[in-house]
């Protein structure tokens, strides 16, 4: 049976994961780009793309940063658009994004853009767990912009813009197609209004230790019956 997580339990993980067991965050985003790697393939099924990567300033964009290299590596042709310039991304996400600065990858920015390029696959990787409030009005901007591409659409983690405890949008929120999320499923994948914004949902391993994924985890039972 499957561990599901609260916005705060899969925080949890990602910090004992790094401070008890010296796991490096950057070991932890190029697994969860893997991931996302298996899924995108999947998704194009041998077209070449193009795929637009959507990428906000952290670490949901660092997956979208990495996920960009790996393509590239597969052959894939990539278009990265940032909501902020690659120098606002710090951490482990500004490592990722100052690669595919030096690897010579279409890097534009959105707010040139009244619509996103053409392509086989978007991918959002705007926003994250972390977010608790409506979405400000460039973030907005973005959102209504990958709704309205043609191309399915694969969110990292969750779909920007849904509550990751509630399932309920916290106003606009992406509509994709399939969601890749990280360590186990969402609390908030389990109201069924969810499933409007996640579409499927498949369970990415970023590699931390099992023993801290079992500490944190609960049933998805235990964890509806707290709410």
């Amino acid at each position: 049976m499957g561990l599901w997580f609260t916005r705060e339990s899969v925080r949890a993980v990602d910090r004992a994961a790094i401070e008890e067991y010296a796991l490096p965050g950057i070991v932890l985003m190029e697994n969860a780009a893997r991931a996302l790697l298996d899924r995108a393939m999947a998704v194009l099924d041998g077209s070449g793309g193009p795929v637009v990567l959507v990428c906000g300033p952290g670490n949901n964009g660092g997956d979208g940063f990495a996920l960009a290299r790996l393509l590239h590596n597969a052959s894939v042709k990539v278009r990265l658009v940032c909501a902020q310039p690659t120098g606002a991304a710090s951490g482990d996400a500004g490592i990722n994004a100052r690669v595919c600065e030096r690897m010579g990858l279409t890097i534009e920015s959105v707010h040139t853009s009244t619509a996103l390029p053409e392509a086989a696959l978007v991918v959002d990787g705007l926003l994250g767990t972390g977010l608790t409030s409506a979405p400000r009005d460039d973030a907005a901007r973005v959102i209504e912009m990958i709704n309205a591409h043609p191309a399915p659409t694969l969110s990292v983690d969750l779909p920007s813009g849904l509550d990751c405890d509630t399932g309920d949008p916290l106003g606009a929120c992406v509509r994709a197609d399939e969601t890749v999320t990280f360590v186990g499923m969402k609390l908030g994948f389990a109201n069924p209004r969810a499933r409007r914004y996640t579409g499927t949902v498949t369970v990415g391993d970023i590699g931390a230790p099992w023993g801290v994924v079992e500490r944190f985890g609960r049933s998805r039972e235990e964890l509806c019956a707290r709410e």
